[in-house]
């Protein structure tokens, strides 16, 4: 029997879901935890997926660990919690090609590319999604540059450590893109609130009118009709 799970590194608990595939085949749940949890350490902070293997003949079972997902290994690598929400206007990160090298090198055992090249462009295909900058140009234009063969002699030498004075300027050119990206959301929170400003009072100046009319009328009605 397989039991596949995706778990946090190092982190994995108890959960009825899994406790209800093991007690019927008479595994112990505190030792599989156990197991996996010293299987997956080195992936802390990062969810990875585990395949149980059981033979619940003899009531065994060995754990495989495969190597988290592209979008995991990359968040990791760039020191970010989450992808973009608004891909094409918000960028969260910007990566060098040695970086993105790296996670292509520790991702391909899983990966269906014929060459690290071909893992290369699968992973900044993922950047894509979670809106990260590479070599400060978007992951469409990195592709366009890899087809082109302008990252060739990093790929080939399997390049995956960043030099000091080029992440300088990727993060300086990614504060100025992160200054300008805050001055944008300010500019669009503002429009909204007096959209919605504008909104609110409009009812408000309808029902004041009418206040207004209601007394008019009511004069009307006891003036005394001439004969």
């Amino acid at each position: 029997m397989q039991i596949k799970v995706l778990t946090e590194g190092g982190s994995m608990k108890p959960g009825p879901a899994l406790s209800q595939k093991l007690g019927p085949a008479g595994i112990n749940m505190g030792q599989v935890i156990s197991k996996i949890n010293e299987a997956t350490k080195s992936f802390a902070g990062l969810k990875v997926p585990v395949e149980l293997d059981i033979d619940t003949a003899a009531k065994t079972f060995s754990v495989k660990v495969f190597s988290p997902p592209v979008s995991e290994l990359l968040k990791k690598e760039l020191k970010i919690d989450k992808g973009s929400n608004a891909q094409k206007k918000i960028r969260v990160a910007n990566a060098s090609i040695e970086q993105i090298i790296s996670v292509a090198k520790t991702k391909m055992p899983n990966m269906l590319s014929k060459n690290l090249k071909s893992a290369v462009k699968s992973v900044v295909g993922t950047c894509i999604s979670l809106g990260t900058l590479i070599e400060n140009k978007s992951a469409k234009e990195i592709i366009e540059d890899i087809n082109a063969g302008i990252y060739d002699e990093e790929i080939q030498a399997e390049k995956t450590e960043t030099s000091s004075d080029k992440r300088k300027k990727l993060d300086q050119y990614f504060s100025e893109v992160k200054a300008e990206q805050e001055k944008i959301l300010q500019q669009e929170q503002a429009a909204k609130e007096a959209a919605e400003a504008a909104a609110a009072v409009k009812p408000e100046e309808g029902a004041e009118a009418k206040k207004e009319e209601v007394p008019k009328e009511e004069k009307k009605e006891k003036e005394p009709s001439k004969k």
